[in-house]
């Protein structure tokens, strides 16, 4: 009998215009009752700095973070922020920030 093989479905997402690759979204409900989409990026995937808006300091090339943006928002209003931050959102309030 051979060794059982674990095979990868493809996930539901969105395909990266630019890699072609899927990227997967989950929908949280916020504290305020406001429901986001969440996607997760790991520390491969991130080749750009961003700047959190829930601490306002950059994001690193290579550290996994987290993109959110509020479903029934536009796509464009999708904010990079680090992991820590987006789930400690309810307890801190937002940094305003003049970078992107």
């Amino acid at each position: 009998m051979s060794p059982r093989r674990n095979r990868r479905t493809s996930a539901p997402g969105t395909a990266d215009p630019e890699s072609g690759r899927r990227k997967v979204e989950a929908i949280e409900d916020g504290p305020d009752g406001e429901q986001w989409y969440v996607r997760h990026i790991p520390g491969t995937a991130a080749t750009k700095v961003y700047r959190c808006p829930g601490c306002d300091q950059e994001i690193g090339v290579g550290l996994p973070h987290v993109v959110a943006w509020q479903v029934d928002g536009p796509v464009d209003a999708r904010r990079h922020w680090h992991t820590g931050c987006w789930r400690a959102r309810g307890r801190r309030s937002p940094r305003l920030s003049r970078h992107r």
